[in-house]
């Protein structure tokens, strides 16, 4: 196989930019500095971000494939850069919650921190200029995003996709709070867990003293993003060897 080769811009989104590669079936990705709240109307750039996020979810998609969940990770390049399958992206973004936290305390009368077995799995459609609104089974149904089969995999993926990761977290002692997933489907029809895993995309908390170590540092002013997310990755680090080399 040649050498990857890395070309024109593919899409560029919020914290990472995805390029076209030589390989039809690869695309390159880079993570950004850039940190965004609010549907992007909070913004700053944060430097060393990118590169935090890129060894983390390098890292995580690296435990989960070892415990049998398969994603579009291929390995990394230099760094802050990682090669993934090319996917078509389904518009969807499943949270899981197992705390109750953030949006879901301002929508429901729900307890901030109550347990939640188990875990509420949520669908968004992916849609900044709609704000990403909650689907409902019918809006689900009307859009036609999912085959019926596809949807009760996708649901059947991401929870186990949320038994691992409470796993992995477990035993670096943080707590997965709630998390957000997205998915593509491969040339083959198949579905596979896409995008990251981080900070940015998990709410996650210090065992001990549920000090705040994801986005809601920058959500909410509370400064330390960066070192959060070091932290994170300091204990990250203990699961395993350095992340692979794409080749």
């Amino acid at each position: 196989m040649k050498e990857l080769e890395i070309g024109a811009l593919l899409h560029e989104g919020k914290a990472k930019k995805v390029f076209y590669t030589n390989h039809k079936a690869v695309v390159a990705v880079q993570f950004k500095d850039d940190a965004t709240a609010f549907n992007a109307q909070k913004k700053a750039q944060l430097a060393g971000k990118g590169l935090l996020n890129w060894e983390i979810s390098a890292r995580l998609f690296e435990a989960l494939e070892t415990r049998g969940v398969a994603s579009h990770y291929l390995g990394c390049l230099e760094p802050g850069w990682m090669a993934v399958q090319a996917l078509k992206i389904v518009p969807l973004e499943v949270v899981l919650r197992n705390l109750a936290a953030g949006s879901l305390c301002k929508q429901l009368p729900i307890t901030p921190g109550s347990s939640l077995q188990p875990a509420l799995l949520d669908l968004y459609y992916k849609d900044d200029a709609l704000g990403d609104p909650l689907l409902t089974e019918a809006r689900l149904e009307l859009l036609a995003l999912l085959e019926p089969a596809e949807r009760v995999q996708l649901e059947a993926i991401s929870r186990d996709v949320n038994r691992v990761l409470q796993q992995i977290f477990v035993e670096i002692n943080i707590t997965l709070v709630d998390f957000k997933l997205e998915f593509g489907r491969c040339d083959a029809g198949k579905l596979l867990l896409a995008d990251e895993i981080s900070p940015d995309t998990c709410r996650l908390w210090n065992q001990s003293d549920q000090r705040v170590l994801d986005k809601d540092r920058f959500r909410k002013d509370l400064g330390g993003v960066v070192e959060a997310y070091g932290e994170v990755l300091k204990r990250v680090q203990g699961l395993g060897p350095t992340p692979r080399q794409y080749r």
